[in-house]
């Protein structure tokens, strides 16, 4: 139940931030949301990671074609972070790409200029 309320809050505060963004990018906060739903607790207590947690991250990837798409996911990615506060694990979350075999052009980090995500 508890993992169903972060979740919740999550696509909540994903959607509150694309919202003024949302004519501008194919992929929604909610998307981005509803791709890495799984892997918050492995973010937050570690663990293992689930596998649907590496489904959705190579499904994001997919989705995220354009530059404009990569920026608003980094977008989305950083509002789902804030949201998640001191709960989130920075060093699991830039690990976990890499961890599911995924390659990014930039890294997952609070310190990340999305508007230079190409």
């Amino acid at each position: 139940m508890e993992g169903l309320l972060k979740l919740s809050t999550l696509v909540i505060v994903c959607m509150l931030v694309s919202a003024p963004m949302a004519s501008e990018a194919a992929i929604s906060c909610g998307a981005v949301a509803s791709n890495l739903g799984q892997c918050i607790n492995y973010l937050t207590r570690g663990g293992f990671i689930p596998r649907g947690c590496c489904f959705g991250v190579r499904r994001l990837n997919g989705m995220a074609r354009t530059t404009r798409d990569r920026q608003q996911a980094c977008r989305c990615i950083q509002g789902a972070a804030r949201a998640l506060g001191s709960r989130l694990n920075p060093g699991r979350a830039a690990r976990l790409p890499g961890a599911c075999r995924v390659r990014i052009a930039y890294p997952i980090s609070a310190r990340t200029n999305c508007n230079r995500v190409r």
